[in-house]
C-alpha cells in the first residue's frame, strides 16, 4: 500500500555504500511523497515548508527484502492461505527491516496452490510494495532431498498445472523445482513465461543443472540445504552454483543451516549473485515453541526448528539478523546490505521500484543504530520509529 498525501524529508543519516546510483558520500537529504522517494539530493529539500524527519546519524537503508518466507508472528502461509495471514506476515517482518517479501508455499495440493495464486493476486493489487508476487516450493521436488516437505504431495507435474502456472505467471514469481524431475521442456515453458525457475529439493548432477540453466533456471533455493553435495567426482547443485557464472542463490545466514565458513565462501564466490532468505516458519518473531509444518510437529528452541526427528523445518531468522549475523562473520556492511536489498531486487528484476534509494522507487526503508538493530521502518512511505536512536 502506497500511502498518499504522506511527505517528509529525512536528513541526517548515513547510507552504507551502494544503497544509492550515485553512491553514498554527498546524499543528505531524501524526499518521501506519496509512497514514492521523490528527492535523493545533496542539498536542502527544495521545498522549504516540508515536514524535516532527523535521524540522527541512523544509518538509513533500503528495506529488507525476503524471497523465501514461509511464515512468521505465528502464522504459517500454507496452513491458511489468506490475505489475513499475509497482513500478519508484513506486519511482522516490519520488525526486522523487512518491507517487502514473497509469500512461499510449499509442497502441497493443486487446489492449495490454485489458492494461493488467487491470494497472492488480491493482495498484490493493493499492496505492490510489500508482496511483489507467490514463492511456490515444490511439489515438482526429489523425494530424497525432501525435507520437512509432505511426501504425499510430492509428484510429478502435469501438463495442466504447468499451463496453470504459466498462465498466472504475473503473480508467480519464483517457483522451486528438482530438474530431474521435471523435464527442460517443462523449465522453459515456466521461464519462458517469465516465472523465476530455481533449483531446490533436488538430488541432480552438475549435467542436470546445466541442463536446467540452458532451459531458463536461473536461481537455487536455499544453498547447501535439501541438494546434492559437492563429491570428489560429481559436483552436484552445490558445485554447480560454486563453479558457475550465472546461477544466483539464496542462503540461510543462522549457523543452523549451513556452516560459517561455507556462508563466507559462497559469497566470496558468488558475489552479487548470493542473496540472504529466511526460509522463515511460524516462529520467527514469535515466541511459540511448536508448530504443525509440511504434516509434522516442528519445535523451537534457541532459535533452531526440527522435527522430531531433527529434520530442520524452516527457521525462526529474520533478515535483521540475518544481516547482523554476516557482519559478525567479516562479511562486510557494503556487500551485506546489498545481499539483503539490491541482490534480491535484482534477482527477481525489480530493481527500479526496490532494493536501492533511487528517485521513482517505493519508499521502503530501514532505519538502522551503528550495531544494524531496526529503530524504524518506512513502508510504501509510511515511517514508523520503533524505537529511538
Amino acid at each position: 500500500m502506497l500511502y498518499k498525501n504522506v511527505r517528509y524529508a529525512l536528513t541526517n543519516f548515513i547510507l552504507p555504500d551502494g544503497v544509492t546510483d550515485s553512491g553514498k558520500s554527498n546524499i543528505k537529504t531524501i524526499v518521501v511523497s506519496d509512497g514514492l522517494i521523490e528527492q535523493v539530493s545533496p542539498d536542502a529539500p527544495e521545498d522549504t515548508s516540508i515536514e524535516t524527519i532527523d535521524l540522527k546519524g541512523s544509518v538509513l537503508a533500503p528495506g529488507f527484502i525476503d524471497l523465501q518466507i514461509n511464515g512468521c508472528g505465528g502464522v504459517l502461509f500454507n496452513d491458511d492461505i489468506s490475505e489475513s495471514t499475509l497482513d500478519i506476515m508484513h506486519d511482522t517482518n516490519l520488525r526486522s527491516g523487512c518491507t517487502s517479501f514473497l509469500p512461499t508455499l510449499i509442497t502441497c495440493s493443486d487446489e492449495d496452490m490454485v489458492k494461493a495464486v488467487d491470494v497472492a493476486r488480491r493482495y498484490k493489487d493493493k499492496h505492490p510494495d510489500r508482496v511483489p508476487g507467490l514463492h511456490i516450493e515444490g511439489p515438482y521436488i526429489n523425494k530424497l532431498r525432501k525435507g520437512i516437505h509432505d511426501e504425499r504431495y510430492i509428484r510429478q507435474p502435469s501438463s495442466e498445472m504447468i499451463d496453470f502456472l504459466c498462465n498466472n505467471a504475473d503473480v508467480i514469481t519464483m517457483m522451486t523445482l528438482a530438474p530431474e524431475v521435471c523435464s527442460s521442456s517443462d523449465i522453459r515453458q515456466l521461464n519462458q513465461a517469465g516465472i523465476i525457475v530455481a533449483i531446490g529439493h533436488s538430488d541432480a548432477t552438475l549435467e542436470q543443472v546445466r541442463e536446467a540453466e540452458q532451459a531458463g533456471a536461473s536461481f537455487v533455493t536455499h544453498l547447501f540445504n535439501a541438494m546434492s553435495q559437492m563429491q570428489n567426482r560429481e559436483p552436484g547443485v552445490v558445485g554447480a552454483v560454486l563453479c558457475g557464472e550465472s546461477l544466483g542463490a539464496g542462503i540461510i545466514a543462522d549457523g543452523y543451516h549451513l556452516d560459517w565458513n561455507n556462508l563466507r565462501l559462497s559469497q566470496k564466490l558468488l558475489k552479487d549473485r548470493l542473496v540472504l532468505v529466511s526460509d522463515a516458519a511460524a516462529a520467527a518473531g514469535s515466541d511459540i515453541e511448536s508448530f504443525s509444518f509440511g504434516g509434522q510437529t516442528v519445535y523451537h528452541a534457541n532459535g533452531m526448528c526440527t522435527n522430531k526427528d531433527g529434520t530442520l523445518g524452516g527457521s525462526a531468522l529474520t533478515m535483521a539478523e540475518a544481516v547482523r549475523n554476516c557482519i559478525a562473520q567479516g562479511i562486510s556492511e557494503t556487500d551485506t546490505v546489498s545481499m539483503a536489498t539490491r541482490n534480491p531486487a535484482n534477482a527477481i528484476g525489480l530493481t527500479e521500484v526496490m532494493g536501492s534509494i533511487r528517485v521513482g522507487s517505493y519508499a521502503n526503508l530501514v532505519v538502522l543504530d551503528k550495531s544494524y538493530n531496526v529503530t524504524g521502518t518506512a513502508s510504501g512511505g509510511r515511517l514508523i520509529m520503533t524505537r529511538q536512536t
